[in-house]
């Protein structure tokens, strides 16, 4: 279960409409004596345990690549010498297809040797890990039950069609204790500011999760899973009531993905930009703060075909109200390589229409990952083109282009000199850098004063090195 820093709130008012109020509050003993074990005994079958092994090579001693040691201990590991140990963790699942596959965290699973699902009625099964996506902290499992044996299976509900308040149900394996189940309601919706994963728009609710929780289902009183449970805000590790989902609308496309290709291919726009501001709001004379201010649209990718434009406000995404760049991603992600997308956008006061034509993003320029060496202040560094398809890979602009340093050796002049993955290297020695080979030729020559100027964060920084 990951954890992130809770937040105090001072204070919270909540209004009801009359109709909220007929509609939600019981007017009975009957109906306050209600019980949700009819749609825990549907569901919770369907809700596994994850087990993982991973074996952790302990650091030899460079003793043992001595002859002279190895003549006396072979490959035998002295007593008292580190010897490899083994990791076991637990997490949760959900079985979503008949045919075996599972859905879990990614982070669950992360460098497992050995992963075991072990369902409610205590059959174990092997699991393979057909994939896993890191960004969006997603991963698809498979077992292989034998033949005649059925797998209870949760169906996926609509996400979007949840309003806060909804009542739900958690169901997982809290702290390796066994299947537990608690309750509570829908807190928030569309959550982006967690910082969790890259596509962030997270199901927020007050049902108790707790470490070993990861990768179980958050339930809707129909019986549908409607969210993955992936964090909370803890100071303890333990349960404060503030617990997050991934909704099943990203599910959904991570699953089709990685079930059809192994991997996870989002679909591109080729356009970023930044949330409306209040301040934004009135310079642009916007009804309210809202969507996005479009600051950047590639040249050939889908937005630019469809007549987006710099200085447009993308306000929905097919009908759903986007209300930062987070909510932005989030909305694409859950389509798939080739879906239309429909876009709201104010323009010069009036409102728009846009249909974009989403692909999977090219990999052009191709990338050329090259390792920096010599005497210069680059040198450890593995640098690449920047194409769409690399930018969606590490989560970049997908609108930006040069070379991007992918990887620093440690303890490497780059390393010294503070240089980060995802920088993007723009000038060296006051010369521009449109390409690696760019880079290469640059750094090739001998210099006394050496000027490396790159974009880190939006803001550009000049590296000055000898003198």
């Amino acid at each position: 279960m990951k954890h992130v820093r809770l937040f105090a709130v001072s204070g919270l008012m909540l209004i009801l409409s009359a109709a909220a109020l007929a509609q939600a509050v019981p007017d009975s003993r009957g109906q306050i004596g209600l019980s949700f074990a009819p749609v825990v005994r549907q569901t919770a079958p369907a809700v596994v345990n994850i087990y993982t092994r991973r074996v952790v090579k302990a650091a030899a001693s460079p003793l043992l690549a001595d002859p002279f040691f190895r003549r006396f201990f072979g490959d035998m590991v002295p007593h008292g010498m580190p010897q490899d140990r083994v990791q076991r963790s637990l997490g949760s699942g959900v079985v979503v297809a008949a045919d075996g596959t599972v859905v879990t965290n990614h982070h669950v699973i992360k460098g497992a040797d050995e992963v075991t699902v072990v369902l409610a009625d205590r059959r174990e099964f092997e699991a393979r890990v057909v994939g896993s996506d890191e960004r969006s902290d997603l991963a698809v499992l498979k077992v292989e039950p034998p033949r005649g044996e059925t797998l209870p299976v949760l169906p996926m509900g609509d996400s979007d069609a949840l309003e806060v308040g909804d009542l739900v149900i958690a169901i997982g394996n809290p702290f390796g204790v066994g299947q537990t189940v608690t309750s509570g309601i829908v807190s928030a919706l569309a959550r982006t500011n967690v910082g969790i994963t890259d596509f962030r728009s997270f199901i927020q609710t007050d049902a108790a999760i707790n470490p070993g929780n990861s990768g179980g289902a958050l339930v809707d009183m129909g019986g549908r899973l409607i969210g993955i449970n992936t964090a909370i805000y803890s100071k303890d590790g333990g349960s404060n009531g503030i617990g997050f989902a991934i909704p099943t609308s990203l599910v959904r496309s991570v699953l089709a993905s990685i079930t059809q290709t192994g991997r996870v291919v989002r679909p591109w726009l080729g356009a970023s930009g930044q949330a409306v501001t209040g301040e934004l709001a009135q310079a642009l004379k916007l009804p309210r703060p809202v969507g996005i201010l479009i600051n950047g649209v590639h040249r050939d990718g889908p937005a630019a075909k469809a007549g987006l434009k710099v200085g447009d406000v993308v306000s929905a995404v097919n009908g759903r109200e986007v209300d930062d760049p987070e909510g932005l991603r989030f909305r694409l992600a859950t389509l798939a390589p080739g879906a239309e997308a429909i876009l709201t956008v104010m323009r010069d006061g009036a409102e728009k229409r846009l249909t974009v034509r989403l692909t999977a993003p090219p990999e052009t320029p191709p990338r050329d990952i090259t390792e920096i060496g010599g005497p210069n202040p680059v040198s450890g560094a593995t640098i690449a083109n920047l194409s769409p398809a690399l930018a969606e890979e590490i989560g970049a602009d997908g609108t930006a282009s040069g070379v991007v340093i992918l990887r620093i050796r440690r303890g490497s002049v780059a390393h010294r000199l503070q240089l980060q993955p995802g920088d993007i290297i723009l000038r060296i020695n006051d010369r521009p850098v449109a390409a690696v080979a760019d880079a290469r030729r640059l750094l090739a020559g001998e210099a006394r004063l050496w000027r490396v100027t790159i974009s880190r964060d939006g803001e550009t920084h000049t590296l000055q090195v000898g003198g």
